[in-house]
């Protein structure tokens, strides 16, 4: 009776006339049911501008919506804004610095034109240049669909391979219009995010901004303090950094900064937040972390930069830092200001300059600092 039912629905959809008051009814049904569906899944794109955690959303609800097995988004690079990078597949991603496509590439061109949901078979047939596809030969695409607003290609929407039902895995022009719809929706979220993420990430080193990262910061802080948990924050100084500047120029300083920042981000987890706090010094929030943790984790990166060549115009640079940590905690340091949990870990890193640099130093709440 379902599959019946199911089927009636289907094959409703591919006609304009129905034949009688039952399978308009029943198509109605669908529709509503459809449009509740939509205003979910707009309220669900705007109750989040976290950009990484909407990607991740709007591929799981396109993967349920439209029966796949898997889903990836290409879209657009933050910071250069030349490619349609993929953001979505972390196992892929882990084997490849970065897999992207051209802004100018004759698939975007072509999405961009047709701006409507396409299989890789019709791309194929539209795209002269059979070498620009292969990207997405990757993937086994069932669905290739351009994510436009306002006449602007925002990413490509990959839907992989489908569940068939009733021995049939194509798509209804129904279905077709559907995925667009949302598409609509993911298109003008991501486009939000993507402005808040610009906004708030220093362009030299991709990091987030000071004023964002207290913003994270504060909310964090109230989060661990209701559920009596632990939060750290860590802030690094590269050592000697004028140096660099004065003995190499400018440009080496650029170099420096933008070479710790990306060890930094390297030797964190995807909850993490670290930020350029201001010149050459960085701050990083470790969620759900305590003092030990806190330590290694400062210690690693430490380390990591001590070992590091750091090669300038064939000059070979030695660069540490200093770091200091604090620990947010309801028993021993239940502090509830942003400004002061920063400041606790600012003092501890002079703690850690005045012992000779390239050392790590956690707060103490006991000691008295100068």
């Amino acid at each position: 009776m379902a599959a019946a039912k199911k089927k009636t629905v289907k094959d409703s959809q591919n006609t304009v006339n129905q034949n009688s008051p039952v399978e308009l009814a029943v198509v109605s049904e669908k529709r509503i049911y459809d449009l509740e569906q939509l205003l979910d899944i707009a309220k669900s794109f705007c109750s989040t501008l976290d950009y990484k955690n909407l990607l991740e959303s709007i591929v799981y609800i396109c993967m349920a919506q439209m029966h796949v097995l898997g889903a990836e988004i290409f879209v657009r690079d933050l910071m250069i804004n030349e490619s349609f990078v993929l953001e979505t597949n972390k196992t892929m991603l882990q084997d490849e610095e970065q897999i992207a496509i051209p802004v100018d590439s004759p698939v975007a061109v072509k999405l961009l034109e047709l701006q409507r949901p396409v299989t890789f078979a019709e791309l194929k047939s539209e795209v002269k240049n059979k070498k620009c596809l292969t990207i997405f030969e990757r993937f086994n695409p069932s669905l290739i669909v351009p994510l436009v607003q306002k006449n602007h290609l925002n990413g490509i929407l990959i839907l992989q391979e489908r569940i068939a039902i009733e021995d049939d895995s194509s798509y209804t022009e129904y279905e077709k219009n559907q995925i667009m719809e949302i598409a609509a929706l993911a298109s003008v979220a991501i486009n939000n995010a993507y402005l808040l993420e610009r906004s708030s990430t220093d362009m030299m080193t991709h990091l987030k901004l000071k004023y964002y990262f207290f913003t994270l910061l504060a909310d964090a802080m109230e989060q661990a303090l209701l559920q009596k948990g632990n939060l750290s924050v860590l802030m690094f100084d590269i050592d000697f950094f004028k140096k660099f500047n004065d003995t190499y120029g400018h440009e080496c300083g650029d170099f420096v900064l933008i070479s710790v920042a990306d060890i930094i981000r390297k030797n964190l987890r995807d909850t993490d937040v670290a930020s350029r706090y201001g010149g050459e010094e960085f701050t990083v929030m470790l969620d759900k972390t305590g003092k030990d943790e806190a330590m290694l984790v400062a210690d690693r990166i430490r380390q990591s930069i001590a070992d590091y060549d750091f090669i300038y115009n064939d000059q070979h640079l030695h660069v540490t830092i200093s770091v200091g940590v604090s620990v947010l905690d309801d028993e021993d340091n239940a502090v509830n200001s942003p400004n002061d949990f920063v400041n606790q870990a600012d003092k501890a890193l002079y703690v850690s300059k005045n012992n000779g640099r390239n050392c790590v130093h956690c707060f103490d709440p006991k000691r008295k600092y100068n």
